[in-house]
């Protein structure tokens, strides 16, 4: 296997980090392992860093008024990793209040045992005080477990001829990529794009979980990596990201925006499909543009509240709506409790956050992705969530918290 190459792959599966559209759903096709970064001196980084900066809880828009007791299932489920992987988080964990604890007492447990430091991120001699924010949710569409008339398109989990290779052993600064791929005779090449795949039809060879009734239905659900399936048999399943063919992820929405189709900032969810609705012999056309292909695992049937247990995100917990968020990886400690300041996404957002998932687009600067809920009516608000946010890390009082420590800055300097 030649070097070209494999750097080659390796660009391909980071290039899932293409800028989507203002109003389309970011991008969910790349969903990693846990990776938490460990406590050392960071030096300059071409990509740059994120810093922090102790804050005071004052400083936090909406502190005062935030329904902090919504996010104690998402704090309960990170303490097991927290408490793993940091040891100052053990007697803040040990002291999280109980499910049925007050706003005001999980407030009081916060400022006895926390302490806020304001995120940036460095961009040269730049400190960047704001991020861009987006949305997500889980969808749900019609399926069967066998096919039938109305539902013939296929939901496939991995296929046996995938191969990952990840090289974090010899090349560290790899960590964070998986090369995708499959072998024809001694060579390894990319694996097959979503247009071949969908060409290939039957004859691919990848197991079918479920037959989705409506294709553009399931094309959503490779963006967003996990649905809640209502079956034709009765009673639901739920499926999410198990892996995928290593193709960069592609707006459909910046495709019809370059062609003229769409007016710019106009690519919602809806408005692409009101177009593929006009346009159903260009469908397959268009969703081939973005050559991302997914493939999926059944997970254990949704149970109680969706708002509480959604899909599985990256920290192997059930994401909480309006609560959990996925982040980077290598700038946001992974299942840390975050302040999330966004004041148009599509509403105010100043609230207490869970980082609790990753996804192929989150990469750099102070980036994120709002967990909105399952169905319809989350779909919609993700599809208009696109703001600027500021964040604040909440870590244990007289600990150092995984960053860049910088004394108190003068306003001048952040931007």
């Amino acid at each position: 296997m030649r070097l070209p190459f494999l750097l080659a792959v390796s660009l391909l599966v980071a290039a899932c980090q293409s800028a989507t559209p203002p109003s389309e759903p970011s991008c969910r096709c790349l969903p990693e392992s846990a990776h938490v970064p460990v406590p050392q001196p960071l030096p300059a980084a071409p990509r740059g860093e994120w810093v922090g900066q102790p804050a005071t809880w004052h400083e936090l828009p909406g502190w005062a008024t935030d329904r902090l007791d919504e996010a104690l299932p998402a704090l309960a489920r990170s303490c097991p990793l927290l408490t793993a992987r940091y040891r100052e988080w053990q007697s803040p964990c040990a002291a999280l209040p109980a499910p049925t604890a007050t706003a005001s007492e999980v407030r009081r447990w916060a400022t006895t045992w926390l302490t806020p430091w304001q995120l940036f991120a460095r961009l040269a001699d730049t400190l960047q005080a704001e991020g861009l924010l987006t949305g997500y949710f889980e969808p749900v569409i019609a399926a069967s477990r066998m096919p039938r008339p109305g539902y013939t398109v296929p939901i496939h989990a991995p296929p046996p001829d995938l191969v990952t290779v990840a090289l974090e052993s010899v090349a560290p600064e790899t960590q964070f990529l998986r090369l995708k791929g499959r072998v024809e005779g001694n060579r390894l090449i990319p694996y097959w794009s979503r247009g071949e795949i969908t060409a290939q039809g039957a004859a691919f060879t990848a197991p079918v979980l479920f037959w989705a009734k409506d294709a553009v239905d399931l094309f959503f659900v490779h963006i967003q990596g996990a649905a809640r399936l209502r079956l034709a048999e009765g009673g639901e399943a739920r499926i999410g990201y198990a892996d995928h063919n290593g193709h960069p992820y592609r707006s459909i929405g910046r495709a019809l925006i370059d062609a003229g189709e769409l007016p710019p900032h106009g690519a919602s969810l809806a408005a692409i499909r009101a177009w593929l609705d006009r346009h159903p012999e260009r469908r397959d056309a268009l969703l081939a543009t973005n050559p991302s292909y997914v493939f999926f695992r059944e997970l254990a049937p949704p149970r109680g509240d969706p708002a509480i247990d959604g899909p599985i995100g990256t920290l192997g917990v059930p994401l909480v709506a309006g609560r959990s968020v996925a982040v980077d990886p290598q700038g946001f400690p992974l299942g840390a409790p975050l302040w999330l300041a966004a004041e148009s996404a599509p509403q105010p957002l100043n609230r207490l956050v869970v980082a609790q998932d990753t996804g192929g687009a989150i990469r750099g600067g102070l980036r994120g992705d709002f967990y909105w809920g399952s169905g319809e009516e989350a779909g919609q608000l993700a599809g208009r969530t696109r703001a600027t946010a500021r964040w604040w890390l909440l870590w244990p009082k007289e600990a150092t918290p995984p960053l860049v420590l910088l004394p108190h800055l003068p306003a001048a300097t952040k931007r």
